[in-house]
């Protein structure tokens, strides 16, 4: 294994050894191999890359470096900054998990489940990614997540730019049967004031999280943005969660004659009824 030093060390490795893989935590990746699903030929450590495990203030935004781990992000000082993040790193397994798992491998896996993707989508976070010879881009995270914009080979992400919005949001999950673990459904929620708009992101029942846009549009117009309290009727709150619902789990397409489509299966009609009691709760958690 190579161990750079800082992040152009890293992605010169990976130039040189197009078919190693980076790894920092390792939670997904080995995983991976121990289910025999990934045989790296060689792997580049990044635990000892020190500008990727903090962050800073930048142009009103968070920089959060890629190796920050999620038991970092769950402290109070972070909850402070980006509560919905920390309230995502807290949920993200056992004590073993959140040690070593890091923010960037969990954007780099994309797992469907992973926690803090929802978070990320509704924030509109911005990767930053490190390429040879110093190189720099930035990529909105829902490109990645959505396959628009694949790293290349000597391609890292460096950083997380995350905007510092300075009101509630919330990120809640529901799990199976057997107690905390992977999400069978998650709902982050964000308020943003000053545009006088509600961003939603939905994680784990899709291969990225969704954004019900339009289900966003209509309950802000509804809030009164500039009264002393911006809480919303019972109704309101539970017409928003099945909006939601139904924008991300949609009833089947009529066949071409007209004729209606299958009826949702037992399961997919309580994943939906799942999908709208957390965004039900996330939104009144919001206002509240």
């Amino acid at each position: 294994m190579t161990l750079p030093a800082s992040l152009d060390e890293a992605v010169a490795a990976l130039a040189a050894m197009p078919a190693a893989v980076p790894v920092a935590g390792g939670t997904d990746l080995m995983a991976a191999v121990n289910r025999g699903l990934l045989r790296p030929a060689g792997l580049v450590g990044l635990g000892r890359i020190n500008e990727i495990r903090g962050w800073q203030y930048q142009d009103g935004h968070a920089l959060l470096g890629a190796g920050l781990t999620h038991a970092r992000m769950g402290r109070p000082d972070f909850a402070a900054l980006i509560p919905a993040l920390a309230a995502a790193a807290r949920a993200a397994g056992p004590p073993q998990i959140r040690n070593a798992g890091t923010l960037g491998g969990n954007i780099a896996s994309a797992a469907p489940t992973g926690d803090a993707l929802p978070v990320l989508a509704a924030l509109e976070a911005t990767l930053v990614i490190a390429g040879p010879e110093g190189a720099r881009r930035e990529i909105p995270v829902s490109h990645l997540l959505a396959g628009r914009e694949m790293l290349a080979p000597a391609e890292l992400i460096g950083h997380v730019s995350v905007p510092l919005l300075h009101a509630p949001q919330v990120f809640l999950k529901a799990t199976g049967r057997t107690g905390p673990g992977r999400a069978t459904a998650s709902v982050a929620v964000v308020l943003d004031p000053a545009r006088r708009g509600v961003r939603c992101a939905v994680g784990a029942i899709a291969p990225m999280p969704l954004r019900p846009l339009e289900a966003e549009r209509w309950i802000a117009s509804l809030i009164d943005w500039d009264g002393e309290r911006a809480a919303l009727a019972p109704e309101a709150l539970n017409a928003f969660g099945e909006y939601v619902a139904a924008a991300c789990i949609p009833d089947p397409a009529p066949a071409a004659d007209g004729t209606p489509g299958p009826a949702l299966s037992p399961a997919v009609l309580h994943l939906r009824r799942t999908v709208a009691a957390l965004a039900r709760r996330a939104l009144g958690r919001a206002l509240s």
